[in-house]
Formats: structure tokens, sequence, C-alpha cells
């Protein structure tokens, strides 16, 4: 089967109990684990969904650049957490459980910077479905003995006293735990390894450059190599950690198949 046959079962059957709001499903997966097609693919087979993505809550470049200012120079980039508008997502699930059909936030990683607000389209009113998916929709804090060590050469060269890690760590325990915990259903499309997530990153930015986008989130392929360092840290850990508390667990090839399912 595949991964939106096998979640879509998972959702008819927790759409069969009566709900006062919308069911919420947490789409977590590294970066080109095929997330996006797989949540267009679900919101294809259920009407009154909303595709959710924790992409478009990143901070704008100027708040991102004030961070960087305030707290680590590292925070400038689009990424960990901390780097997302956490109060802007807990406001949309308010509005879709009340409801309300609230304008979706965007976020243009061309340009990398948030969309103008009023290009921003409505949700449907009264959803039944929302799929909200992101690289680490769901994920937990590490344990503080875990950051000391710096886990590639990012870390090690502009993070040697911890402090971007640190801080990204904190967010995570803190604002992002309350967002994570409207999920009703979470599910992990697990790549097979790390080096298989950096492989699919570089596929989808040079999908984005044969579609002619530019901009300052356009990245030639060593750009993008220094550019996924800043998730691996978070990636590896969930990786290893969230099969044991993920609802469902795909189990993904290189090609992005389906070749195991854990829970369901």
């Amino acid at each position: 089967m595949s991964p939106e046959d096998i979640l879509a079962t998972a959702i008819e059957r927790a759409l069969e109990q009566p709900r006062r709001m919308p069911l919420v499903l947490g789409l977590c997966g590294a970066q080109g684990s095929g997330k996006s097609t797989v949540a267009a693919a679900l919101a294809a087979r259920f009407a009154h969904t909303v595709v959710l993505s924790l992409d478009d809550l990143y901070r704008t470049r100027r708040e991102r650049a004030q961070l960087a200012r305030d707290v680590h120079p590292l925070l400038a980039t689009r990424g960990v957490p901390g780097t997302h508008d956490v109060a802007l997502g807990l406001a949309t699930f308010a509005q879709l459980d009340a409801g309300e059909a609230p304008p979706l936030p965007r976020f243009d990683k061309a340009t990398d910077d948030r969309v103008d607000p009023a290009r921003w389209a409505a949700a449907p009113g009264l959803p039944q479905l929302v799929i909200f998916e992101g690289w680490c929709v769901g994920a937990r804090p590490q344990d503080a003995a875990a950051l000391a060590d710096p886990v590639n050469a990012l870390e090690r060269d502009e993070d040697p006293a911890g402090v971007w890690r640190r801080y990204a760590n904190a967010a995570l325990a803190g604002a992002y735990q309350r967002l994570f915990a409207r999920i009703d259903l979470l599910a992990l499309l697990r790549a097979p390894r790390w080096t298989q997530v950096l492989a699919w990153r570089l596929e989808q930015e040079k999908a984005l450059r044969r579609s002619g986008a530019h901009g300052a989130g356009v990245m030639s392929d060593d750009e993008v190599r220094a550019f996924v360092r800043h998730y691996e840290r978070l990636t590896r850990h969930i990786l290893k950690t969230m099969p044991d508390y993920a609802d469902l667990v795909l189990q993904l090839d290189d090609d992005r198949t389906c070749i195991a399912v854990r829970g369901g």
C-alpha cells in the first residue's frame, strides 16, 4: 500500500468516532520524504480538509534577523525550533477548532520570507480533518546531556558553546509542545538514514531551480549541504526516538516507498 492509502485507512477509522473539533493528523518526515505530496493526496480524498504546514509558520526574515542579533547568528536561518511563529499556529488551530475559516499562513522559500497576509487563502469552513505536516511535527526535546557534543561541523565551528542548540531545544520543550498537543494522530514517514535526507533535499532544490524560481532562498548544491546541517541534530533524534511514541510509523526506502508499517 502507498503511504496515503495506509494513512487514509487510519483517518477513516478515527473519523468514525463523534468529534466536536476537527481530527488533526500530525505528519512528520525529514526534508524530502514526501510529506507535502502525501498531504495533498489525502486532502484530495477527504472532503472538508485543511492542510497546514509547519514550514508556513516560519518567522519573517526580519524577525529571524533580530533573533540572530539577540541570541545567536545561526537563528537567521529558518529551520530549528525557535524560528517558527508558534503563536500564529496556536491561533490558527483555535480558529479552526471554533469552526471558523481563518486565513492560512504561507511562507515563500524562494524569497525566504513570509507571504503577505493579504494573499493568504482562507481555510474551508467547518473542516473535518486538519493535516499538520512538517519536518519536526510532534518532536520531543533532547536530554540536556545530549546537547554537549556537536553533531557536525556547523555545530563545532559556529556553535561551540552550544547556545544555538540549547535555545532550539528549550523552544521545542516549551511552546512547540503546546502546539503538538493538538495532534490526535501522529504519523512518521521514517527515512532510511540521515544521509538519504541530504540526497532527497538536493533533489528538491534542483526541482525548485528548474521551475525558474529565484530569490534569496534558492540554493546551490553546496548551499543545500550547508543548509541541512541546521536540521541534522533534530532529524537524527526524531529518526531514533519518534518510532517509540508515534501512532503510525511508515518506514521508507531510498525511493520513498513504504516497506513496513508499525502501529495503526
